[in-house]
């Protein structure tokens, strides 16, 4: 014999109905069956909202029973064949005019109370199983409809009645024993006490009864008909990557429906259990899929552990002080006081002093528990021996659970080290002593970004995800995001780093995607986007709180570069060829390093000095092993090396400088690279990345503009200058060629003091073979004396600096 049990999803409609009846057909060829069913889905808590209403003397309560009417009666309807439709529906007319009166009766008096709940809530079963029933004798003559009332007997707890298995047993036996029908059908969810009043066993009671009706009647398996495909190694609403589990033990499906797993109701396992019963759970609408199999011996795939579970609505209950240590009996008083008020217990540590007892309640229950707690240790409150009962409500708690992660070393610490790496607080652990279950207390606002980083770690062969926010896609922007479209499979396959794009921006518009943007279709789908806003991005980019976030800077706008401190400090990574922010004042500088440290959020910007060119990573390897840089001498503009060396007799410089700002080598103001501002900057940022502190202001600037151009405000009128002062310029490049030099724009730092100018370059110098848009820095250190050390290559253009800025994203998906 087998039991089947259909969830309210399963029968919501007569289309579902049917496909459950198929899979009853397909059963019920090599065996007989004991088939509990659900209410039709949503109509539990339709008939609770009536329930309200009517108590409120609200007198929608009507036009809600009546939305209950219809609903089974479209099912009969949609379902059964028109001979059997008159008695259905006469039956249904008879269980709604008893409900009618039920609520009435309410209504009058004002007020719902349990024993009334009950009778109330048992209607869904009841009509459903009625209505299912007659379903499937039209297809199985065999089949009977049984009350589940009885043959459950239970105390008079009205709302969640505790079974009486003796009596229940005792009932379920003799009746299988002499049943001779294929298929006994009966509704999930309600008893009745000793007296005979209707009774439930909490919401989620279908599993309940099933497996009850399973170990009474010694059934060989029970299988939970749903709408998944099994229990999941995480909620898959929260994590897309979640797949469900084969194998399971019953002690670990009881811990992660315990912890919020809700395809299984936790009570569900003991009765199973205690007779060796496997539980499947299946999914009526892939009837195929293999789903989830819960015994006492399941097959192993060598991950210890099994799945990640969460409970939201969390309050923390923390009593504390003194006057509980070494004291017996505290711990015995608090928890008697929380039976009495009736208030469930899901978590509980304890610190090794006894100083302090932390717990973790539902929040509705939170108030009431405070005040008993408070009421019970009034005399040593009053006395400062015991602090007034702390309340800290909205948290979750996220359970790791594996019934095999006793024998390996190291979980809890990886566990803590993911969700630290990715800024999520944790407020109280427990782990209890079978190390079947480490737990953690979280601000309930981290749960997705927690149970994502988690299931990466432990169920996605370290694949590490990496969510992309990137303000910027115009020349630069438009490379880097065709290199990640480019990579993405690669990155994935070989480095074990999956690039999501969650959005995009530009100066007109900006695209949002939480489960990340097709990058194919990134510019049709950035046109239609809304309105750009620069706040709006960052608090969307905060709320969505995911793992791993990476915000990317590819502008040269200073509002931008002033708000990265705000990224830093939510856990979200910056990456920047924007050179702005760390080119400010010094102060703003190392705050942004100092927040990069505190909340563990990388701050790269390899591209802010020699676009792809890896300066500063090696420049950070030198300082890290204890090296000291003394000197830098360097060209960093790849737009200026451009320029001067195309610059010449037949090619002036107003003519090389447009062709620059064609090919993108300088920025969209020339006059920021003319100017040796940009230079100034990029120098500033190594001097400070080396180890000493300095402003933009001691930076000598020798400037080869003349007056006019630099005093220009716009681009028109500053190429209009360029010409106006052809003979300036004309006049450098004959001083060039008369010294048997090459112009170059160099950067220098020596003795504590910085320079950028034009130079003469003699034919010696490592600077005077200097081609195209390349760069070029040298570094004198303590190792590297006589010879410097050289970093040499293309320092401008838009796919160079796009590739230093992908290559910044991927050391975070390495870190």
């Amino acid at each position: 014999m087998i039991v089947l049990k259909f969830g309210g999803t399963s029968v919501a409609n007569a289309k579902n109905i049917k496909l459950a009846i198929q899979i009853i057909e397909n059963k019920v060829k090599n065996n007989k069956l004991v088939v509990v069913v659900s209410a039709l889905s949503g109509v539990t808590d339709l008939l609770l909202k009536t329930s309200n209403e009517a108590a409120l003397k609200d007198e929608s309560y009507k036009t809600t029973l009546e939305e209950i009417k219809q609903k089974h009666v479209e099912t009969i309807s949609n379902l059964i064949s028109i001979k059997n439709q008159k008695a259905l529906f006469e039956t249904i007319e008879a269980e709604i005019e008893h409900l009618k009166t039920l609520f009435d009766g309410c209504y009058l008096l004002g007020e719902l109370s349990p024993r009334t709940s009950d009778a109330i809530v048992s209607c869904g079963e009841i009509l459903s199983s009625k209505i299912i029933s007659i379903a499937i004798k039209e297809k199985i003559e065999e089949t009977i409809f049984k009350d589940s009332r009885e043959l459950l007997k239970t105390n008079s707890n009205f709302g969640k009645a505790t079974i009486n298995y003796s009596a229940t047993y005792s009932l379920i036996s003799n009746y299988f024993n002499s049943s001779k029908e294929k298929i006994v059908l009966l509704p999930g969810f309600i008893a009745s006490d000793e007296k005979g009043n209707t009774t439930t066993l909490g919401r989620g009671g279908s599993d309940f009864t099933a497996a009850i009706l399973a170990n009474g009647c010694k059934a060989t398996s029970l299988e939970i008909w749903t709408d998944v495909n099994g229990m999941f190694t995480a909620n898959p609403k929260l994590v897309n990557q979640a797949k469900p589990i084969e194998s399971i033990s019953y002690q670990e499906a009881m811990e992660l429906s315990h912890f919020g797993a809700k395809v299984l109701y936790p009570p569900t396992i003991q009765p199973v259990l205690s007779a060796n019963i496997p539980i499947w759970i299946k999914n009526t609408f892939d009837a195929e899929a293999n789903g989830t199999l819960v015994s006492n011996n399941p097959e192993t795939n060598g991950n210890p552990v099994k799945g990640i579970s969460h409970i939201e609505d969390i309050a923390l209950l923390t009593l504390e002080g003194s006057g509980m240590i070494g004291v017996a009996g505290s711990s015995k008083r608090l928890f008697e006081v929380l039976s009495k008020e009736n208030v469930n217990v899901v978590f509980i540590t304890q610190a090794s002093s006894e100083h302090s007892i932390c717990i973790g309640i539902l929040n509705n229950d939170a108030e009431k528990a405070k005040n008993a707690i408070d009421e019970t240790f009034e005399l040593e409150i009053a006395q400062h021996k015991i602090n007034s009962c702390m309340v800290e409500k909205d948290l979750c708690i996220v359970a790791l659970v594996g019934e095999n992660m006793k024998n390996h070393q190291g979980l809890s610490g990886k566990m803590f080290s993911t969700l630290g790496k990715n800024n999520v607080n944790i407020r109280a652990i427990a782990q209890g002593a079978s190390e079947r279950n480490i737990s953690v207390v979280i601000n309930k606002n981290d749960v997705k970004k927690a149970l994502n980083t988690l299931h990466e770690r432990f169920f996605e062969d370290n694949t590490k995800q990496i969510n992309l926010f990137v303000m910027g896609v115009g020349n630069v922007g438009e490379k880097f995001m065709d290199q990640i479209h480019t990579q993405k499979k690669f990155l994935k396959e070989n480095l074990k780093i999956n690039v999501r794009v969650i959005a995009i921006s530009n100066s007109r518009k900006m695209h949002f995607n939480e489960d990340g943007i097709a990058l194919k279709d990134w510019k049709e789908l950035i046109n239609k986007g809304e309105n750009a806003n620069l706040l709006e991005f960052i608090h969307k980019a905060k709320q969505l709180n995911l793992r791993n976030s990476v915000f990317v800077d590819i502008t040269a706008n200073d509002v931008v570069a002033s708000i990265y401190d705000q990224f830093l400090k939510e856990n979200i990574a910056v990456v920047t060829c924007n050179k702005i922010a760390c080119s400010s004042k010094y102060d703003n500088y190392k705050n942004l390093k100092k927040l990069s440290r505190k909340y563990n959020a990388p701050f790269l910007f390899e591209t802010n000095v020699g676009a792809g060119l890896p300066i500063i990573d090696t420049l950070k390897h030198l300082v890290a092993s204890g090296d000291k840089v003394n000197k830098i001498q360097a060209v960093l503009s790849g737009s200026l090396n451009f320029i001067f060396n195309n610059f010449s007799e037949t090619y002036s410089f107003h003519d090389v400088v447009k062709e620059a700002g064609v090919q993108g080598f300088t920025e969209p103001d020339p006059k920021i690279d003319l100017s040796g501002i940009d230079v100034a900057r990029k120098i500033l940022i190594l001097i400070r990345e080396s180890g000493y502190q300095m402003e933009i202001e001691d930076i000598e600037n020798k400037s080869f503009l003349p007056a006019e151009c630099m005093n220009t405000t716009e681009n028109t009128s500053f190429f209009d200058s360029l010409i106006k002062n052809a003979s300036h310029f004309d006049n450098l490049l004959k001083e060039a060629n008369e010294k048997n030099s090459r112009l170059k724009f160099v950067a220098t730092f020596e003795n504590g003091k910085a320079s950028v100018g034009l130079e003469f370059i003699p034919q010696e110098s490592p600077f005077y073979n200097l081609e195209g848009k390349d760069n070029i820095v040298q570094f004198y250190t303590d190792r590297y004396v006589d010879q410097p050390l050289l970093i040499k290559g293309a320092g401008a253009g838009a796919a160079v600096t796009a590739s230093g800025i992908f290559a910044d994203v991927v050391r975070i998906g390495n870190i």
